[in-house]
């Protein structure tokens, strides 16, 4: 009985760790996407795990993980932004700038 629980812990850490690096590939082509679109420099190629927990929804109980990234608007100074993202579907991404219209 021990071996069988300890065969299922380690198919769950295993199922974690592979869950975690896709929905980290995900956040960062969403980044990556998101500053070519609105002309910022994606700065180090990377996002940063800032938090980790859970989130409920009508689809059910989902791992929601929060990302940092860095980016830059002229390639002068760093700025931070941020992602969230529920599972492997986006939840929000902000950059911590003034929203664009289409106006100008």
């Amino acid at each position: 009985m021990s071996n069988l629980l300890a065969i299922c812990l380690l198919l769950l850490i295993g199922w974690f760790w592979l869950d975690s690096l896709r929905a980290r590939e995900i956040a960062l082509a969403i980044c990556q996407a998101a500053c070519r679109q609105r002309d910022l420099q994606f700065l180090d190629q990377a996002v940063a795990l800032r938090r980790l927990g859970f989130a409920w929804r009508s689809e059910g109980l989902r791992l929601r993980r929060v990302y940092r990234f860095d980016f830059s608007e002229e390639g002068v100074g760093r700025r931070n932004g941020y992602i969230v993202m529920r599972g492997l579907s986006l939840e929000e991404l902000s950059f911590g700038l003034p929203e664009q219209t289409g106006d100008a």
